[in-house]
C-alpha cells in the first residue's frame, strides 16, 4: 500500500498574506492558540466579489488580520458569502462577526448549522448530571472528572461569534458556480454530522475541510449527548465518496499543506482505524472499562483535559465493534461499563 503523498506547495503563506494556488483560488493561513496552531482558509474569486471558505477562530487578533487581508487583497471587491465546511469554532468562529459587520450570508449544511446553533446556547458552569453519568460509565477516575469540572462544560459559545440565525442550506451533490468554475458539495460524516467539502473538476481541487488531512486523522468521537452513536461507521462509509476523485486532485486541507494523493491517503486513514479497532479488541480479551483501553490505543500520557478526547475516540471505536457484534459490554456495580470480546475480530473497517 503506497502512502507517499506529493506536496507541490510546501511553503504556506505568511499570516495576513494570500497565496494564489490556482486561477482565482487563494490560500490563507490563520493562527490557532492550540497544539494544532493554524487553520487554512480558502478565498475564491467570485465575479464582482469573493467567496470565503471558513473564517478562523473568534479572536481580536484574527479580526485584525481579516481587516488587513480585506484591505490588502480584496481589491475593493465585496465579500459575497461564506461557506462553512463544518461547525467547529476554528472554522466558522467569525461567521457571525462577518454577518454583523458586512451582512455576509453563511452557507452550510443543515446538520452542522443546527449543531453549532445548539451548542452555542449550551453552556454550564457545572457538569450536568447526565454528563457525569456518561463519564462514570467510561470508567474515568474521580480525579479526572474533577479536572473536567474545573474546566467547565460546553464552552463552545465562548469561542465563537453568534452563528447567524439565517443561513443558505447546502447538501451532498449540490453544485454551485463560484466565479468561472463549478464546485460540487461532497459531504463527509463522522468528524461532524454533515461536513461540506468542495470539489472543482475543472481545476482538480478538493477543499477537504477536516475530513481528509495529510498527516493526522480527524477526531472521531462519541460524546455525552449521544453515547451510543457510531460516528466511525459514518466516517468510513463517507470516505467512499472521495475514492473516485482523479489521482491528480490537489487536496486543500484545513490543516497542514495541500497535497496530491487522495486515494492513498484514504487507504492510510482506513488502516489507522483498523489498527485502533485491533487495539481495543485485543485489550478486551479480559473485561475492561473504556478508560482502561486508552493505553492500548495511545502510547503517551495525557494532560490538560486531553484524556476526555481520548476516551471519546475510544468510545467511537468500541461502539463500532459492538455494532459489528465483536464486543459486548456489561454495567458494573461502580456504574462503569466493562467491554469484552464477543466474537472473532473481522477486518471490515
Amino acid at each position: 500500500m503506497s502512502t507517499e503523498l506529493q506536496y507541490p506547495l510546501p511553503t504556506p503563506p505568511e499570516l495576513g498574506a494570500a497565496l494564489e494556488i490556482a486561477p482565482g483560488v487563494f490560500w490563507l493561513r490563520l493562527p490557532l492558540p492550540f497544539v494544532l496552531d493554524h487553520v487554512n482558509i480558502w478565498l475564491l474569486a467570485d465575479g464582482d466579489g469573493w467567496t470565503l471558505v471558513d473564517t478562523g477562530l473568534k479572536s481580536s487578533k484574527i479580526e485584525t488580520l481579516w481587516r488587513q487581508i480585506m484591505a490588502d487583497h480584496f481589491a475593493g471587491k465585496p465579500l459575497k458569502r461564506i461557506i462553512g465546511t463544518h461547525f467547529h469554532p476554528d472554522h466558522i468562529g467569525l461567521a457571525g462577526w462577518f454577518e454583523e459587520h458586512w451582512q455576509v450570508p453563511l452557507w452550510m449544511t443543515r446538520q452542522d448549522w443546527s449543531m453549532g446553533r445548539m451548542l452555542q446556547l449550551d453552556s454550564h458552569d457545572d457538569l450536568p448530571q447526565p454528563v457525569l453519568d456518561h463519564f462514570a460509565r467510561t470508567g474515568l477516575s474521580q480525579a479526572e472528572v474533577a479536572e473536567m469540572q474545573a474546566m467547565g462544560y460546553a464552552n463552545f459559545g465562548r469561542r465563537i461569534s453568534p452563528i447567524p440565525m439565517v443561513y443558505q442550506r447546502i447538501a451532498h451533490g449540490d453544485e454551485m458556480t463560484i466565479g468561472k468554475h463549478a464546485w460540487r458539495v461532497v459531504v463527509g460524516r463522522g468528524h461532524t454530522p454533515e461536513q461540506a467539502c468542495l470539489f472543482c473538476d475543472e481545476l482538480k481541487l478538493l477543499i477537504s475541510g477536516d475530513q481528509i488531512l495529510p498527516r493526522i486523522t480527524p477526531m472521531i468521537g462519541v460524546y455525552p449527548s449521544e453515547p451510543d452513536a457510531n460516528p466511525l461507521q459514518e466516517f468510513l462509509h463517507s470516505l467512499d465518496r472521495f475514492k473516485g476523485l482523479p489521482a491528480n486532485t490537489l487536496v486543500l486541507p484545513s490543516h497542514d499543506n495541500p497535497f496530491v494523493g487522495v486515494g492513498p491517503r484514504i487507504d492510510t486513514i482506513r488502516q489507522h482505524h483498523r489498527d485502533r479497532l485491533d487495539d481495543i479488541y485485543g485489550a478486551c480479551i479480559e473485561p475492561k472499562t473504556l478508560r482502561q483501553t486508552v493505553p492500548y490505543m495511545f502510547d503517551r500520557e495525557f494532560t490538560d483535559g486531553e484524556i476526555f478526547m481520548a476516551v471519546a475516540e475510544g468510545l467511537a471505536h468500541a461502539n463500532y465493534l459492538m455494532a459489528e457484534g465483536q464486543l459486548d459490554r456489561e454495567l458494573g456495580d461502580d456504574g462503569a461499563y466493562r467491554y469484552r470480546q464477543a466474537g472473532k475480530r473481522a477486518a471490515a473497517a
